[in-house]
């Protein structure tokens, strides 16, 4: 087992009851509506399965994750293939395989490099194949005038498995560089404001990615560099 295999698995016991999913209604509801059914969809980042539930059905997914603990609690319980995965390596365990559809509900602010990652989805994407997925806001409003208080809690900072820190605007500049077609939409207690005005009101940012950036050959334009 890897330090960071042993990291997550005790992260998730400890700090992440089973069935633990931030908005797990409002993001599942979005994901799956817009990934259908009929789809070979890759959930990275799946844990037991949480969120899964609500694009499984009709779908043939594939579920990966660093924490093997999890993962059986999600074959267990709705059925799907997993498969133990270091995202923050190379992903040879994924050679050959595309998808219609790929998911990261609240994973990329847990990796060092979450951009290399995306240039890593985008080679396990078809050339019409969608991205979804979902990161805190780190820069919201509420969460700025913490920051100026030295206060990190309640927010996202305040997680030690949150290495990489996201605002609306870099969010966004980030993917529009792998995808034509790039949407945010803001969750949150704040409602209207959030949709309105994701960057500084809304507490949870998901994003719906369309029209991959492949090249001639199928693959990503960006030479995907090895961690």
């Amino acid at each position: 087992m890897s330090s960071l295999q042993k990291i997550y698995e005790t992260h998730h016991k400890e700090d992440r009851s089973t069935g633990f999913s931030i908005l797990e209604d409002e993001r599942g509801k979005l994901y799956g509506s817009i990934l259908g059914t009929g789809k070979t969809v890759l959930d990275i980042g799946c844990r037991d399965g949480a969120l899964t539930r609500h694009f499984s059905n009709g779908n043939k997914v594939l579920g990966v994750d660093i924490d093997s603990i999890s993962l059986g609690r999600a074959k267990q319980t709705l059925g799907i293939e997993t498969m133990l995965v270091d995202l923050n390596g190379d992903w040879q365990e994924l050679a050959g395989r595309v998808f219609d559809g790929a998911v990261a509900g609240e994973v990329l602010e847990h990796l060092y490099y979450p951009e290399r990652v995306v240039e890593k989805i985008i080679l396990r994407l078809k050339p019409d194949g969608v991205f979804v997925g979902s990161v805190p806001n780190a820069f919201s409003l509420k969460n700025r005038i913490k920051y100026l208080f030295a206060n990190k809690h309640f927010t996202p900072l305040e997680d030690p498995t949150h290495i990489t820190q996201f605002s609306a605007h870099e969010l966004n500049g980030m993917l529009r560089r792998h995808f034509s077609s790039v949407k945010i939409i803001g969750y949150g207690r704040l409602g209207v404001l959030a949709r309105m005005c994701p960057e500084l009101f809304a507490f949870d940012l998901s994003f719906v990615c369309k029209k991959p950036k492949h090249n001639a050959s199928g693959s990503n334009n960006m030479r995907v560099p090895q961690i």
